[in-house]
């Protein structure tokens, strides 16, 4: 039974309720990634050299991007990623934007 089976009951707020909620789901902050995926995302920082992406609250770690990408966009392709942890390493492909701001 659904949340809106228990607790709205049926009828014709349910129905209009139902289209109007069609297709939504809520995001995770720690997103997990397969090795091989390739993502487009905002180089957020440098730890000790290394670029740092990050997707919500995951960490990913890009240790051959290039120096001088801060709050640009790239490609990556995911290598490694411990989904417990929600932390992950790459491999830069390419810049694919200039600054987010």
């Amino acid at each position: 039974m659904s949340f809106l089976d228990r607790y709205l009951g049926g009828g014709a707020f349910r129905t209009t309720l139902d289209k109007y909620l069609t297709g939504w789901s809520f995001r995770t902050t720690h997103p997990s990634f397969e090795v091989g995926e390739e993502i487009s995302v905002f180089v957020t920082g440098y730890e000790n050299g290394t670029a740092v992406v990050r997707v919500g609250d995951t960490v990913i770690r890009v240790p051959d991007a290039p120096d001088g990408l801060l709050d640009r966009r790239v490609r990556v392709r995911v290598t490694d990623f411990a989904e417990n942890d929600h932390v992950g390493e790459a491999e830069y492909l390419e810049t694919v934007g200039e600054s987010a701001f």
